[in-house]
């Protein structure tokens, strides 16, 4: 085994055999040319994976196990990206299936949903500019190299929790004028009238906060710092006050659009009392 693998010009250097007391296990420490996080590391990895050793272990009759730092990330990723779709599919559904029974839509969950996963996208976009391709990373001091595995999922479930509550708390303002008003433009223009200033103002802190990770030493929590502010600030400044109103604004009425059918199965859930519904509005001059 261990002939074979110094076989490949890709390792430097390749140990002899320490084997166990009982004869059962041997290890074989092997160092690559490249580092652990370059991608030719992974490549050097595939290869001794599938070409290099698959032979030597049938005619030997041995079980071979790949560890060390490249190899675990890499299966460790492998097992990530398996279950991120499952994971995102499943966040995404529930989502909107409790927007379609609070506002009574069928359009505001898809356009929820869409916006959502717009902003998570643009935030991995970013911080994949920075930390992966290097551009800015100087100014962070920081070097380039692949993003970790784990901070998608994790970037995803913060994010999305986030935007989802930007999301409600701007929809119901605009579904209590739409119920009260029945007009679709103003309830797009009252609910981001009365709303506008409280989202930008949290989002502000917000980017404040997860802004300061940035001036850590550590290459992780400036990665979720970065990225985490750059997902608020997309997704309250450019999603919440500029394409959600403009998307209502353009369907108008459409967006409120509900089956019949689907309309009387759906059970009723309120987030905002009829009596705010309802009440007429101030006259002016009058608190």
């Amino acid at each position: 085994m261990a002939d074979a693998v110094k076989g490949d010009d890709d390792f430097t250097f390749v140990s002899a055999p320490a084997i166990s007391p009982d004869g059962q296990v041997a290890t074989i420490t092997a160092y690559p040319k490249t580092g652990p996080q370059d991608a030719e590391t992974t490549d050097t990895l595939d290869r001794l994976r599938d070409d290099v050793l698959p032979g030597v272990q049938s005619s030997t009759d041995t079980t071979v196990e790949v560890g060390g730092f490249t190899a675990s990330n890499e299966d460790f990723s492998s097992v990530v990206a398996g279950k991120l779709p499952l994971f995102i599919g499943v966040v995404v559904l529930l989502s909107a299936l409790l927007l379609l029974v609070v506002f009574r839509s069928v359009v505001i969950p898809i356009k929820a949903a869409l916006m959502n996963l717009l902003s998570i996208g643009a935030a991995l976009g970013f911080v994949t500019l920075i930390f992966q391709e290097g551009h800015g990373a100087d100014l962070l001091g920081i070097g380039t190299g692949p993003i970790e595995s784990f901070v998608p999922v994790l970037m995803f479930a913060i994010v999305f929790g986030l935007s989802m509550d930007y999301e409600v708390f701007l929809m119901s303002r605009v579904h209590e004028e739409w119920e009260a008003t029945r007009d679709a433009s103003r309830a797009v223009g009252r609910g981001l009238q009365t709303t506008g200033r409280v989202i930008t103002a949290a989002a502000l802190i917000m980017i404040l906060v997860f802004g300061s990770f940035a001036l850590g030493d550590d290459r992780v929590i400036k990665l979720f710092g970065i990225g985490l502010a750059s997902a608020v600030f997309f997704d309250a400044v450019i999603i919440r006050c500029l394409l959600v109103p403009a998307i209502m604004e353009l369907l108008g009425r459409r967006a409120w659009w509900l089956p019949s059918w689907l309309d009387r199965r759906l059970p009723r859930i309120q987030i905002e009392s009829a009596d705010a519904i309802h009440a007429p509005e101030p006259e002016p001059g009058r608190a």
